[in-house]
């Protein structure tokens, strides 16, 4: 569902401008709201593996992250809304105290979603009063707080529509989100390359403007002369993989990739299945037939590296990705457009790749590390992303449910290698 109010940049957000903060604090929590809209109490409460979390947990978590990390300890006379919050919303936070178990999120049918309305409510009106009123020891704390809280949000915006579809996916009804709305009915050009010169390279985020701190802080990379694909994998191509019995052929899979498809039983990206000798796949628009000329969604590291090795190229790493993305508009098919699910390339561009930005994350070979020099820094927020740095892999780029102004050409968005219920898909590189 496109969304009819005009998407201010979050980017924009600075603590030196209360009044725009403010506005855009509202803009994005009332982001979260239109986006829940469509479900039902019975929707919220549902989770559909432990990796997923319910709707109404969403809503409550990126509220208690402002009740906890902004107005308890800086808003003078701030009262909780409800003390067992604190410990039934906190994520990971192990500096803040213990927590609901995760893999039983979906049980608490109590607080009801109308009761996290009313939470959130509660949170908004002291948090507009904190952002005007603070007295400028407080807001020398927290205002960069705040900013983080609503990329934060933003986040649980995405998560909130990956988790679900992977609820609606279980359900043998097949519902639907949203209305379905047709895509561009256009062919994917031919798959073209661009070649980048070797040599050393500054990747990281650097300058005024927010990011995460797991981008930064700038840095020096040699990079190799290297290619990319002017364009994603598209379904059609992975069909072909797949009719080239490449689920079934060990010599194309990492070792723990080949033992995972023989453990599930993958056979095809997730969510993919055929009626009537027809591939369908399940959307937030309920199951639909697949566009063939669409990039290939919902698959894992491992099955984007094995379809590498069968085309005969590879992934591209991190520093390649971001050194080809960073002259590029952040432009693309993302959340506000209201498709929520790819579309084809158009072929229009001549000068660089297609679709670096928007349809889905692509995953690189690169595993998810600090860059050189980072530090987390003190407290809770020390643990938003630091600590995560082990067994998992980048992805970049953004997809067709992350909301505009969100990501960048250095967001590292970070995934387990089996997992693939994120909107995540494949972009070819080659040795220049």
């Amino acid at each position: 569902m496109a969304s009819t109010v005009p998407a201010p940049s979050v980017l924009a957000a600075h603590p030196e401008d209360r009044g725009q903060l403010l506005s855009h604090y509202l803009w994005v929590r009332g982001e979260t709201e239109r986006l829940a809209a469509p479900l039902s109490e019975e929707d919220q409460v549902v989770q559909s593996m432990p990796d997923a979390s319910p709707t109404k947990w969403h809503r409550a978590h990126v509220t208690w992250f402002f009740e906890t990390l902004v107005l308890i300890p800086h808003a003078r006379g701030y009262q909780p809304f409800r003390d067992q919050f604190i410990y039934l919303f906190n994520s990971y936070y192990e500096t803040v105290g213990e927590r609901h178990p995760r893999p039983e999120r979906g049980l608490l049918t109590r607080p009801t979603a109308a009761e996290i309305a009313d939470y959130r409510r509660h949170v908004d009106d002291a948090m507009a009063a904190f952002i005007e009123t603070a007295d400028a020891a407080a807001w020398d704390i927290a205002g960069s707080l705040v900013v983080l809280g609503l990329h934060h949000e933003q986040q649980h915006q995405e998560l909130l529509l990956m988790d679900i579809l992977h609820a609606f996916s279980r359900n043998a009804t097949n519902p639907a989100y949203q209305s379905y709305r047709a895509s561009p009915a256009r062919e994917a050009p031919a798959l073209s390359w661009f070649d980048y010169d070797g040599g050393v390279h500054e990747i990281g985020h650097a300058g005024a403007d927010f990011a995460f701190d797991n981008e930064g802080p700038q840095h020096k990379v040699f990079a190799a002369p290297f290619r990319l694909a002017s364009r994603l994998v598209t379904n059609a191509e992975w069909k072909a993989f797949m009719a080239d019995d490449g689920y079934r052929r060990p010599e194309l899979w990492l070792s723990d990739g080949w033992a995972t498809v023989q453990q599930a039983g993958w056979g095809a990206p997730l969510y993919w299945q055929q009626v009537d000798d027809t591939w369908c796949a399940m959307s937030l628009s309920g199951l639909q037939q697949i566009n063939d000329q669409a990039p290939v969604c919902h698959v894992s590291l491992y099955e984007a590296d094995a379809y590498a090795r069968w085309a005969g190229k590879r992934l591209p790493n991190e520093a390649e990705w971001e050194i080809a993305a960073q002259p590029l508009p952040v432009e693309g098919n993302f959340q506000g457009d209201g498709l929520l699910r790819t579309a084809p390339a158009t072929g229009a561009s001549r000068e660089a790749p297609e679709q670096m930005f928007g349809d889905v994350w692509e995953w690189t070979q690169s595993s998810y590390g600090p860059h050189p020099g980072f530090k987390p820094v003190a407290g809770a927020v020390g643990e938003y992303n630091g600590k995560f740095m082990s067994s998992q892999m980048v992805l970049r780029g953004g997809a067709c449910v992350t909301p505009q102004g969100h990501t960048r050409a250095s967001y590292r968005n970070f995934f387990y290698p089996p997992m693939r219920w994120q909107f995540s898909g494949v972009r070819l590189a080659d040795d220049g």
